[in-house]
């Protein structure tokens, strides 16, 4: 439980630090950031798989190249739905999805039990 509260805290990090890095994308404050994390892996739990499936031929025929568009537009996505959290543009959330993507295989690997 502890170790689930602290990816929770690292992954807000790592959006505060994407949301420094990244002109376009915004978030409030620490608060609004532990809110985005949840509402990301709702969305990653849940619409993200559907999109893939339905998206397999686009996905298979540019080699998973598609996956990043799909990662950029769930991002805007959290962007809309989630209070104290905005991207302004695709390419914004393009960029921020990357950047976000490997500050999560960081905190991953700084987290593993």
């Amino acid at each position: 439980m502890l170790s689930m509260i602290i990816r929770w805290v690292l992954f807000a990090l790592a959006l505060m630090l994407t949301a420094w890095l990244v002109p376009g994308i915004s978030v409030d404050n620490f608060v609004s950031a532990l809110i985005i994390v949840v509402v990301i892996a709702l969305i990653n739990i849940f619409i993200k798989p559907l999109i893939k499936m339905i998206t397999l031929p686009i996905n298979a025929a540019t080699l998973g190249i598609f996956s990043l568009v799909i990662n950029a537009l769930l991002l805007m996505l959290a962007g809309y739905i989630a209070p104290g959290f905005g991207v302004d543009g695709f390419i914004s959330a393009l960029i921020g999805s990357l950047v976000l993507s490997v500050l999560g295989v960081i905190v991953n690997i700084l987290s593993k039990d």
